[in-house]
């Protein structure tokens, strides 16, 4: 008994868009079933196609059919063919009219399932951080690999870079439309331009974890240098960080975490990319009590672009939580600090300061030269570590390697210094930017970066010859190199960014 389709479906549209939805169809079926039946193959791309492309095409077809028939009606209509009536009459009780609801009514709840199904899909599939990290590997291949280097590797990336709430959703969803066409068009640039200016407040993504109110107080951090000599001398450093008040039960009432405590305003005008600021305005909350310092040494001349006015949060000092891109420096003396890079080997951090001053067009033709390198000058130098360190000198080359390969991204030019770290101030000016001795109130008052006014040294030194800060008290910093004069220079990046 066969089963007559109306008049108006006999139109190459709508009988295209019935193959496309059909074969549509079966294949998210097909790559539901391989998703089922082989879970490790295919990944983040098979659910891409399983939830977002096919399904895209699926609506499409669909669309198609109507469109089809309606255009066949009104050409029909144009033709002069006569109708009985303007609209189709639903009779159940003929059995073939019975047939084509009840294939309607099936078909429109199993692709109704379907659908939801699907939705529920692509919506966890969008928000996972292999679809933010893999999909636009090349582009995003610097952010996703430090981000499983960082604290936050196993946070989802929606929980900063989105949060809860559908309109932060939607916005994000407008914003990833121009993302894809950037990409797509090879319109990106490279470096991907820093800081995000339409990012989310702190307050409702990071303060979502981290409470402000329950803050530490001070906190001690040891830090582990290596000099470039023979030895590879280790040179240590006990900073006692004043986070909070000496107290934690006093809260942000002093220390680092002041600049967001809930009582007090602090603003700031600087440049696009907040490297340079030129203003900074304080206002108590409780009070009402202003102060605004400038820069007496510059104006808004010297920033290009138009200033931006921002309020201090979190992120003004940890912009990379989970983006961090150590310099060659500090990933080199992680290396030996884990021994990774064997510190018995003479001149390594030396040689490896040598090797990663340069600029190399890819990540292949850096590794040649880093094993290269390395091999060369310990052949010429050492000729007895290419016998009796084999295994170190092959250790180190390793480590050298990993650590440009996990910090440095010649195909998007990310690297440290296009993205500096503001907790510091050694190979960015970081803290210095508003603590410069520079900017200061009509009434007198500067902002200071007196050494102190942060952190003290409870000790520093050599291995073996540590010099230890007495009670209450705390140690004047000593440089590792014999240097008298490195408090004349305005900041520590005069020179250690001059390294690279």
């Amino acid at each position: 008994m066969s089963m007559k389709l109306p008049k108006s479906f006999y139109s190459w549209i709508t009988i295209w868009g019935a193959v496309v939805a059909s074969i549509s169809f079966l294949l998210i079926v097909l790559t539901i079933l391989i998703s089922f039946v082989f879970p490790s193959e295919g990944g983040n791309y098979l659910g891409l196609f399983t939830y977002i492309i096919l399904p895209s095409f699926l609506v499409i077809g669909l669309v198609m059919i109507p469109i089809g028939m309606i255009r066949k009606m009104k050409r029909d209509k144009k033709r002069a063919v006569q109708r009985e009536v303007k609209f189709p009459i639903v009779n159940l009780n003929d059995p073939n009219q019975r047939r084509i609801v009840i294939v309607f009514v099936v078909s429109t709840a199993v692709l109704l399932l379907f659908t939801s199904i699907g939705s529920y899909q692509a919506f966890h599939i969008t928000e996972s951080n292999k679809f933010c990290g893999l999909l636009c590997h090349k582009v995003m291949a610097p952010e996703y690999t430090t981000y499983h280097n960082s604290p936050h590797a196993k946070v989802k990336c929606v929980e900063c870079h989105v949060g809860t709430g559908a309109n932060w959703y939607v916005k994000s969803k407008l914003s990833g439309l121009y993302q894809v066409y950037s990409v797509l068009t090879k319109s990106y640039p490279t470096p991907i331009a820093t800081p995000i200016h339409n990012l989310r407040p702190a307050r409702e993504t990071c303060e979502e974890c981290h409470w402000p109110q329950k803050f530490y107080g001070p906190q001690l951090v040891s830090r582990k240098h290596y000099l470039s000599d023979e030895e590879n001398t280790e040179w240590n450093i006990q900073l006692l960080l004043k986070v909070g008040p000496q107290h934690s039960a006093q809260g942000q009432t002093e220390g680092i975490h002041w600049h967001i405590n809930p009582k007090v305003k602090v603003e700031y005008t600087s440049n696009a990319k907040r490297n340079t600021i030129i203003e900074v305005k304080y206002t108590n909350l409780q009070t009402g009590e202003v102060r605004v310092y400038k820069d007496s040494l510059s104006s808004e001349v010297a920033i290009s672009g138009k200033p931006q006015t921002r309020t201090m949060d979190c992120l003004d000092c940890h912009n990379r939580p989970s983006h961090n891109f150590l310099s060659p420096s500090e990933f080199v003396d992680d290396a030996i600090s884990t021994g990774k890079i064997p510190s018995d080997i003479p001149d390594i951090k030396s040689v490896t300061m040598g090797i990663l001053v340069k600029e190399f067009p890819t990540t292949d033709s850096a590794m040649k030269y880093i094993s290269a390198r390395i091999n060369k000058y310990y052949k010429r130098n050492y000729k007895e570590l290419l016998d009796t360190g084999r295994v170190m000198l092959d250790s180190a080359i390793a480590a050298v390697q990993d650590g440009y390969k996990t910090n440095i991204f010649p195909l998007m030019k990310s690297q440290w210094n296009a993205y500096p770290n503001h907790i510091g101030h050694i190979e960015s000016n970081g803290c210095f930017r508003c603590h410069n001795n520079s900017l200061k109130s009509k009434d007198g008052h500067i902002i200071t970066n007196n050494c102190n006014l942060c952190h003290t040294i409870e000790a520093q030194g050599p291995t073996g010859n540590m010099e230890y800060a007495k009670a209450d008290s705390s140690l004047a910093f000593n440089h590792p190199f014999e240097m008298t004069d490195w408090q004349e220079t305005n900041y520590c990046t005069d020179c250690h960014s001059d390294l690279y």
